[in-house]
């Protein structure tokens, strides 16, 4: 509701607005001495006589807007410019190099055919070579070692 004292003191909220506010006012102390002192603030602003400018203030405004910089379009930015050009032309001048240069196939004919055909094969690697979920499994027993210690118990 603060924000809008200022706008019920100058009249300026719409019906909805005013009447919500009135009824917040009457319920609230401390919006009732903000709004009446807005208003006493007010009704002092116009008590004070209205300052007249001088006839040579027009002149002085306009000479001073004339004397601004004016602002440049956005489109100021594609003026050309030395640097602008110089990496424009190094752009194209890559972009050309590299569509230029033929693909790199150290690669002949024969080896990809031969590793399409051996494709599963390379595939089964990938899978196994990744133990990570191999480690997750309990270690197994070994047979030999539980004689051993069964033997070793027995003789103690």
């Amino acid at each position: 509701m603060e924000s809008k004292i200022l706008g019920f003191v100058d009249g300026r909220l719409k019906e909805g607005e005013r009447l919500e506010m009135e009824k917040h006012l009457s319920a609230c102390a401390a919006c009732q001495l903000r709004v009446n002192q807005f208003r006493a603030v007010n009704s002092l602003l116009d008590e004070l006589p209205m300052i007249e400018p001088s006839p040579a203030f027009d002149v002085r405004v306009h000479a001073r807007v004339a004397a601004e910089p004016v602002k440049q379009s956005w489109w100021a930015w594609l003026t050309p410019s030395p640097r602008v050009a110089l990496a424009a032309s190094m752009l194209l001048l890559a972009t050309v190099w590299l569509g230029s240069r033929p693909p790199d196939s150290s690669l002949s004919a024969d080896d990809i055919e031969n590793i399409n055909q051996n494709m599963p094969v390379l595939e089964n690697y990938d899978v196994i070579s990744d133990f990570g979920p191999l480690s997750e499994l309990p270690q197994p027993v070994q047979a030999e070692d539980n004689n051993d210690a069964s033997q070793n118990q027995i003789q103690n």
